[in-house]
C-alpha cells in the first residue's frame, strides 16, 4: 500500500466530518411562532398545535412561544418578518392558502414570495360555509338561492381580509351556483375565525366562511350548522355527516393548506434542520392524532417541491381573482 492510500482515507474522513459539522445547526433557547391573527383562528391553531408536538418530540430545546400578530390579513406579520427578522433562524410563521391569496392579489405592498423561506406544510384544512343553528337556511342551495334573488341579502363573516381566502371561498361557491353580481355579496372581515363565528352564532351576521378546524367547537356545542364542506369527498370520522357542496349540485372545492415560512437569509443548515423537523413531525403518530381530531387532511409536498407549489398557487389565485373581478 502506498502512502497516498491512507491519505485518501484521511481526506474522505475529513470531508465527512466537515459535512456533519455543516449540518450541525440546532435551535437554542426559545423558538417563536408568529400566528398572523388573534387567538382562536386557523393560524393560531397551527402555531400552538405544531409547537406542542415539536416540544413533545424533543425537536426544540425548550418551549415554542406563540406570538399573535394580527393585521392586514397576515400582512403585518409578513412585513415584520421581512423587515425586522431577516436571518432569524428560530422564528416560524404560520401560513396557509390565505397567505398565498394575499400575495397573489398584491395585498402585501412591495413584498414577494421570494423574500421569505418556505419550510413545509402539515396538512389541509377544508373550507366550510355555516350558519347559526336557528337560521332559516337549511342547506347550501337555500343560501345560494337567496343570493340569486338578491346578492346583498346575505352577509358573510370570515377571518381573512376583504378579498382574502375566506372571502374568495364564498365567491367561488356563489359563482359555481350561478349567482350574478358577485361583488355585491356582503363580506365582513374579522381578525380571526373565532371572532367571525361568534358574530354568526350571536345572530349578528348571516353566515360564516372559514375552515373546518375553526368551526368544530361551535359545531360540537350545537350552535353552528355547517351547510357544506368544500372538499372533493366527505371528510372522515366525526365530520362524515357534513355534506359537500358538490353533493348539493355546486362544484366548489376550497382546500386551505397549513404550514410555515421563515425569514429570508437563513443558512442552508438551519433551513434543512427545520425542513427535516416538519417532515418528522408530519410523519409522527402525535401529529396524525392532531390531524384526525381536527379534520386536517393529508397534504405535505416534499421539501424540494413546497416552494414550487407555493409560487404555482400564487399564479393560479392571481388568475382566479382576475376572473371574478377582485383584481384587474
Amino acid at each position: 500500500m502506498s502512502l497516498k492510500t491512507p491519505l485518501k482515507f484521511l481526506a474522505a474522513a475529513t470531508l465527512t466530518l466537515s459535512a456533519s459539522m455543516a449540518m450541525a445547526f440546532e435551535p437554542t433557547g426559545k423558538v417563536e411562532c408568529i400566528a398572523p391573527s388573534d387567538p382562536g383562528g386557523g393560524w393560531d391553531f397551527t402555531c400552538r398545535s405544531v409547537g406542542n408536538v415539536l416540544e413533545t418530540l424533543g425537536m426544540v430545546p425548550g418551549s415554542v412561544q406563540t406570538i399573535n400578530m394580527a393585521g392586514a390579513g397576515g400582512g403585518v406579520a409578513y412585513a415584520h418578518t421581512v423587515s425586522k427578522r431577516s436571518g432569524d433562524e428560530q422564528l416560524l410563521v404560520a401560513a396557509s392558502t390565505a397567505t398565498t391569496t394575499r400575495l397573489a392579489q398584491g395585498q402585501f405592498p412591495g413584498m414577494t414570495a421570494e423574500q421569505v423561506t418556505w419550510i413545509g406544510a402539515v396538512g389541509a384544512d377544508y373550507g366550510v360555509i355555516a350558519v347559526n343553528a336557528d337560521s332559516e337556511y337549511k342547506n347550501l342551495q337555500d343560501l345560494m338561492n337567496a343570493l340569486k334573488e338578491d346578492p346583498q341579502s346575505v352577509k358573510f363573516a370570515g377571518g381573512s381580509a376583504n378579498g382574502g381566502w375566506d372571502h374568495l371561498k364564498v365567491l367561488i361557491t356563489a359563482n359555481a351556483a350561478g349567482v350574478d353580481d358577485l361583488p355585491k355579496i356582503g363580506y365582513l372581515s374579522y381578525n380571526n375565525g373565532g371572532e367571525a363565528m361568534t358574530q354568526v352564532v350571536g345572530g349578528h351576521v348571516d353566515a360564516f366562511t372559514g375552515d373546518i378546524s375553526e368551526a368544530q367547537g361551535f359545531m360540537e356545542s350545537g350552535d353552528l350548522r355547517v351547510l357544506a364542506v368544500l372538499s372533493e369527498e366527505r371528510l372522515p370520522g366525526k365530520f362524515s355527516d357534513i355534506p359537500t357542496a358538490r353533493e348539493q349540485g355546486i362544484d366548489s372545492v376550497g382546500p386551505n393548506w397549513r404550514g410555515f415560512y421563515m425569514p429570508g437569509d437563513m443558512s442552508d443548515e438551519a433551513k434543512q434542520y427545520w425542513v427535516n423537523a416538519i417532515d418528522e413531525l408530519y410523519a409522527s403518530e402525535e401529529w396524525k392524532s392532531v390531524m384526525k381530531k381536527n379534520g386536517l387532511m393529508p397534504f405535505h409536498p416534499g421539501a424540494d417541491k413546497f416552494e414550487t407549489f407555493v409560487k404555482s398557487q400564487i399564479r393560479s389565485i392571481e388568475d382566479l381573482s382576475k376572473d371574478i373581478g377582485l383584481i384587474k
